[in-house]
């Protein structure tokens, strides 16, 4: 029963962020710090929000 909960409460956080390329994600991207941004989310950001 824990297993379940602890799944279905990780599912609702993963739901709750922004899809990568949107707006939304692209300006929460520019107000996080660039030294925690990942190598993943540097080029996502690249990719989806300066060279649209």
């Amino acid at each position: 029963m824990r297993i379940f909960f602890l799944t279905l409460v990780v599912l609702q956080l993963a739901g709750c962020s922004a899809e990568v390329g949107s707006e939304k994600w692209c300006t929460n991207l520019n107000e996080k710090s660039k030294g925690e941004w990942t190598v993943n989310e540097a080029t996502d950001y690249a990719k989806h929000c300066v060279f649209k």
